[in-house]
């Protein structure tokens, strides 16, 4: 893992297109801003387990009636 100090305003770039702002801190919080590309996924980690939860279940096979 990477650690890195920033102050607001100040930004981190990824990849070359993805970019991370530092827009506030306030006391143990801080609040980021990121933009990319439209075709980047960004979910908080949590959104995204969630999701991952759902892609791992497997789905219901329902028996049609001839």
């Amino acid at each position: 893992m990477l650690v890195l100090t920033r102050k607001v305003g100040e930004e981190i770039i990824i990849d070359g297109m993805i970019k991370v702002t530092i827009t506030a801190i306030k006391g143990d919080k801080v609040r980021i801003g990121v933009t990319a590309p439209p075709d980047v996924r960004i979910d908080r980690e949590e959104v995204h387990r969630r999701i991952m939860e759902f892609a791992a279940e497997p789905e219901l096979v329902t028996a049609h009636a001839e």
